[in-house]
């Protein structure tokens, strides 16, 4: 079993998450994660979000003057 330090809600404060055994085929990446401290259950999510910029999201510079 994985284990990593995580702050649990319900105990509030950092205890021991530890995966438990998965039956979805991810070993030790399983995204589930119980607390030892209480049980709580949290799920890890990773998302991948593109950064789009929109033209009205540039500021004009204006020219310079020679002097």
């Amino acid at each position: 079993m994985s284990h990593r330090e995580l702050y649990c809600d319900v105990c509030e404060d950092v205890t021991l998450f530890e995966v438990p055994p998965c039956v979805d085929g991810h070993g030790i990446d399983c995204p589930e994660l119980i607390c030892t401290g209480c049980g709580a259950a949290v799920v890890i999510a990773t998302f991948i979000v593109p950064v789009v910029r929109s033209a009205e999201g540039r500021r004009h510079q204006p020219a310079r003057r020679a002097a």
